[in-house]
């Protein structure tokens, strides 16, 4: 399996309409696009509910329309949003969030407290932050319209970092939205961010659109930093142009057809920076990390031996160089479960993906662990540079191994549905797939959905691995900084043991823009702060 051109010339009609008529424009229609910012995401966007997907790509799409009461800084420190503040009582167990005034939501509806409550209640089901507050939470009540509280069971100073959470983003949406079931997805799309999504102008996998919200008022004070400080909205209009052949994507933005391409592969990358009206920069100040899932609810990978049979064969250089080519700088290996350059970073219990790989020995603890040819099945997508590039390496080791292997491919948004079936193989099930988790989601274990052991609730793969969760109750009831590193240190040994997932290293990715954009926030695609000119 190689990178292809997809859809191939139909690829070129489908975005022409955008791509060619911009000579022909009368000047009111040029001026109108100078207030356009034109995207290429890296992935189809199929999925709009921020809360009931971890697709990254869904969650770029959430932070356009969708407020919080708290957002993160880049030194992960929560700040208010939504919020005006927060008072808490002396013992710890009260806390009082009061919203700012005047926020409304893109029907017109005023934000109320009420809101604030049943959008918190949905997203804690999902959120491994959510899920922690929600344990220790007593009562959680709208006490009038703008004030919410939370009476605690214990104390847990981590409650506004919890609000601020990056992904799954705390999203506050309408009372009646957030009624609906956490495991089901909203049927519309209104929340009171910076944009509001234009539902009549979506094609799924295809274009999104979403209009400056004029009634939105930006936070008044704080540095712009991750998902923090004042969202001020730039464009009059933000268009999703989803082009699914990377040289078409990049030969847009050649053009000034597109704005912002917002992963262009290694390839392309390097032809465009001696491009001297294109910039090509990190995306985020951290890199990100790829890893494989495994299914611990059938075979043949609900066996332990067998998943750490599987070691000695993958390398993360191997891996870290189909995502971003062999320049250095841009990768790092003997990675572990948490982002590399992080307070919980450490080489506990790396022994196994580190050194030579041997893909003998890895053959002879298959046979030890009893594998005897049973089919597996791999989820890949074709659509999404770097989860594609990570599939395609994986793939190989499987095969090389000798497994039985059913390599299903599709776009990563049939992928991110077909993740969520626990059937077994024979009804559509998998057993295997790749994706990448952002900085921010591997930073701690408060934070690394990747890490819960938590069973039918845990995340995709559904591992249940009573020593995780133990050790992460410990890590928060840890007294100061040296203790929580101990306990991350003992929570990534216990994970290289039961492998919920193998971390397949870390890597820097690249984004590309038009040089008269400016303002861009150092993170994921964001579209506060970012502009036209200096």
């Amino acid at each position: 399996m190689k990178r292809r051109h997809l859809l191939g010339a139909a690829t070129s009609l489908a975005v022409s309409p955008l791509m060619t008529p911009a000579l022909i424009r009368p000047a009111f229609a040029q001026a109108s696009r100078a207030k356009t910012l034109i995207f290429v995401p890296s992935a189809p966007l199929t999925a709009l509910d921020p809360i009931w997907t971890t697709a990254a790509v869904t969650r770029v799409h959430g932070y356009l329309v969708f407020d919080s009461l708290y957002g993160m800084d880049a030194q992960l420190r929560p700040q208010p949003q939504m919020a005006e503040g927060s008072e808490v009582s002396t013992d710890g167990l009260t806390w009082t969030v009061t919203l700012r005034g005047g926020l409304r939501f893109h029907d017109g509806s005023p934000v109320r407290a009420q809101d604030c409550v049943a959008s918190l209640k949905r997203w804690a089901k999902r959120s491994p932050m959510g899920q922690k507050l929600e344990s220790v939470t007593a009562e959680l009540v709208a006490l009038d319209e703008r004030r919410l509280r939370f009476v605690l069971k214990k104390p847990f100073p981590q409650l506004l970092h919890a609000l601020g959470s990056v992904g799954p983003q705390a999203a506050i949406m309408p009372e009646r939205l957030a009624a609906t079931s956490p495991f089901e997805q909203v049927r519309e799309i209104i929340g009171s961010g910076p944009y509001s999504f234009k539902s009549e102008e979506f094609v799924s996998g295809s274009r999104a659109v979403y209009e400056r919200f004029s009634q939105y008022v930006p936070a008044p004070s704080g540095e712009v930093s991750l998902t923090a400080g004042p969202k001020v909205a730039h464009f009059d209009r933000v268009v999703w142009n989803m082009i699914p052949d990377p040289a078409t994507a990049a030969a847009a933005l050649r053009s000034g057809e597109v704005d912002w391409y917002e992963q262009p592969p290694p390839e392309l990358a390097d032809a465009m920076r001696r491009d001297r009206n294109l910039t090509v920069e990190k995306l985020d100040r951290f890199p990100q990390v790829p890893g494989l899932r495994f299914n611990h609810l059938h075979g043949p990978f609900n066996n332990k031996a067998l998943r750490q049979a599987v070691l000695p064969a993958f390398s993360q250089s191997d891996v870290s160089i189909s995502i971003v080519g062999d320049n250095k700088e841009l990768w790092q290996e003997n990675v572990g479960v948490f982002t590399p350059g992080t307070a919980s970073a450490s080489a506990a219990g790396l022994e196994p993906l580190a050194g030579r790989r041997d893909f003998d020995l890895a053959k002879k603890l298959m046979r030890e662990a009893g594998y005897k040819g049973e089919p597996m099945r791999q989820l890949a997508p074709t659509d999404l540079p770097s989860v594609t590039a990570v599939s395609q390496v994986v793939a190989d080791v499987f095969q090389r191994l000798g497994f039985n292997l059913d390599l299903a491919l599709s776009d990563w948004g049939t992928v991110v549905q077909r993740r969520a079936s626990r059937e077994p193989l024979d009804k559509g099930g998998w057993s295997v797939f790749c994706t990448t988790f952002s900085w921010f989601e591997f930073a701690d274990p408060a934070v690394n959905i990747a890490l819960r052991g938590n069973g039918s609730g845990a995340y995709f793969g559904w591992p249940d691995v009573p020593a995780l969760e133990t050790l992460r109750e410990e890590w928060f009831e840890a007294p100061d900084d040296a203790a929580r590193k101990a306990k991350a240190e003992e929570i990534q040994r216990v994970a290289m043991a039961e492998l919920p997932f193998i971390p397949l290293g870390a890597t820097f990715l690249t984004t590309a823009h038009r040089r008269d954009l400016s303002g861009r926030v150092l993170a994921l695609p964001l579209f506060w702060n970012i502009r036209r000119g200096g």
